[in-house]
This record gives structure tokens, sequence and C-alpha cells, in this order.
């Protein structure tokens, strides 16, 4: 019997503030991306948190960055090696200047993996039906008549997956932040929210059209990543009507049409009270911590009879990562979002 595969998602705040130019690894007291935290501090809990998950195929979000200085795959395997993960082969996509590249991590041994990427090429041009992710795509966001005009500044990854327990297809996904970053009162931090809440739903459409041409085609399909949003999340939902999450699980359509991830039904279900959490923030003005369920794994009805074990290591909620001391420190280290795994057994199982 072959086993599961263990699929994971991980937000890694700052990845490439740890490679130097040639992709080695900055391992010494400078400071990271991460507040009070050196390089050295990042890069010894990430090995320990990547030793950990133990994954078949990680789809890493904020890694480093591929550009004409910098080979961000090349510098991400030369990470797997020094952690010694299975995970050890990179696949990027469409590579973008935010320096927060989209990469899957993966293990050669169990799968291949390839760039696929869906859609019309259209430049700035665009087009109304879904075009491929590094284009342009034309909406009309709030029936005013006047379009408009959407781009991912990180292109969401389309792999192709062959694996030792079957084929299916992977949408990595970092979605645009709803933050005011930049705004200079409190009426502009209005403005831009707004501004990037019809973004980001904008994104989650563009999204929705891709998810339905794989499900029309039969295609079992995975979508994970950072949405920068959840069901419930924000005040923004009243205005807009329902979240992004929402819109790519398709939660207003036939079932048959609908992704499913148990954090997010949990999250549905209840939106007062305790709910699933996959990042924890610090919020500098109020001197406090923000927790969020912002990362998630969603499958089609294809592969749900076959997803296992969702799992949010999160270091206070998950009672394994709670227990175990060091595992709870380096989570916090590594970075503000928390992995999200999930196993994936054959057809037969």
């Amino acid at each position: 019997m072959t086993a599961p595969l263990t699929i994971a998602t991980y937000n890694v705040e700052w990845f490439a503030n740890l490679f130097a130019e040639d992709g080695s690894l900055i391992d010494d007291g400078s400071w990271s991306g991460r507040r009070d935290v050196t390089k050295a501090q990042q890069i010894a809990a990430l090995e320990a948190v990547f030793q950990a998950l133990d994954a078949d195929a990680v789809m890493v979000i904020e890694a480093p960055d591929t550009s004409r200085v910098r080979d961000g795959a090349a510098a991400l395997e030369r990470f797997a090696a020094r952690a010694g993960i299975r995970a050890r082969k990179a696949l990027i996509g469409f590579a973008n200047d935010t320096q927060q590249e989209i990469t899957l991590l993966y293990d050669p041994d169990r799968m291949s993996a390839r760039h696929d990427p869906i859609g019309e090429e259209t430049g700035k041009k665009g087009s109304r039906i879904a075009p491929r992710f590094d284009g342009t795509y034309r909406i009309d966001l709030d029936i005013d008549a006047t379009e408009d005009l959407i781009t991912f500044s990180k292109p969401p990854l389309e792999a192709a997956i062959s694996s030792d327990i079957g084929d299916f297809r992977m949408i990595g996904v970092h979605a645009k932040s709803k933050a005011p970053h930049g705004a200079r009162n409190d009426r502009e931090a209005m403005r831009l929210s707004i501004a990037n809440r019809r973004k980001q739903l904008a994104q989650c459409i563009w999204l929705r059209d891709r998810v339905g041409h794989h499900l029309a085609e039969g295609e079992p399909l995975m979508v994970m990543g950072d949405f920068n949003d959840g069901p419930g999340l924000d005040e923004f939902e009243r205005l807009f009507g329902r979240s992004g999450v929402e819109i790519v699980l398709g939660t207003d359509l036939a079932g048959d049409a609908q992704l499913f991830d148990p954090h997010a039904a949990l999250a549905l279900q209840s939106r007062v009270g305790a709910r699933p959490t996959s990042a924890r923030f610090f919020i500098r003005q109020e001197n406090r911590f923000l927790q969020a369920l912002l990362d998630y794994i969603m499958v089609s009805p294809a592969l749900r009879p076959r997803a296992k074990n969702w799992r949010i290591w999160h270091p206070f909620d998950d009672p394994v990562c709670w227990r175990d001391e060091a595992l709870c420190q380096a989570l916090l280290t590594a970075s503000d979002h928390f992995p999200v795994t999930m196993d994936l057994t054959q057809d037969n199982i």
C-alpha cells in the first residue's frame, strides 16, 4: 500500500531576506525581516519546522525571489538540502518583482511537477474571460459601467502534478493584502482598505473562474496558500456581501461545483466565538497580537474523499505542537503564519 502524500502550505515571512544574491543562506546575527529575530534564529527555526512537517510537497508563500541576480528556486533547494528534508525540488511559476515568490517544494521520489498555466495571454489590454494569471482581468466590480483592470502582483502558481498515488493539479495563491499600507490618516486608511478589498475580491473571482474551468474538465484540484481573507474576518464583508474565500470555495453553488476546506467550513458555521486561526500578527499601535484564519488547502469534489487529517500547526491551539516546547518556539520564530497540512490518500483507501 502506497503511503499518503502529505501536502502543506506555508507562508514564510520575508524568506528572501535570509539569502544572499548568490542564493547562499545568510546565517548570522543580523536582523531578519521578522520582528526581533535574527537571520540565524529564523533559519534554525525554519529548519526545525520543515523537518517536523516532513511533507511531500510544500507550497511556499513568500519564497525567495527570482531576479537577474538570484535564482529563487536554486536558493530554496539549497535551504532544503541544508535542512535535510524530502521536499527538495523547487518549482516556480511566473516570477514577480515583489521579493515574495510562490514556489512549490516537492519530493521528486514521490512526484513530478511542472508549471502549466491556463488561459489567454492578454498583456495590459486584458480580457473579460479569465486570462492567464500573469495577464490582466477586465471586470466591473461596482456596477458603475466602468471596467476595472485587475492584475496579480504575485501571479498564482499553476502546477500539474504526477505522483505515485495519481495525478492532480495545484494552484498556489497569495491574494492581495487588505492592509492600508502607507495611509497617513484614518480617512486615507479607509479608502485604501476598501480599494484593496475590491482588488482582493476581484482576484478571488478570477481564481473562481479558473476553478470552474478545471471542475468542468473533471480535473482533481487543490487551491492553496494565503488568501489574506476569511469568512467573517472584517467589517468590509458586510459592504461587499461575502469574503473572497467564500467566492473561491463556491459556497453559493451546487455541491459538485464547490471546493472544501474544513477550517473554512468551521469558520462559516461559527462567525462568532472560537474559530481556527493560521496567522498571528503583532499590532504595534495597540501593543497586542491579532490572530486570523488566512491560509487554506481547498480540494475539489474528486479529491475530497481522499483528503484526510487537515491540520493547522498552531503553537498554542494544536495539542501536539503545544506539548513540544522546541517546536512551539520554532513556529513562533519562523514566521507570522503557521503551516497548514493535509494528507492525500490513494483512490482505493
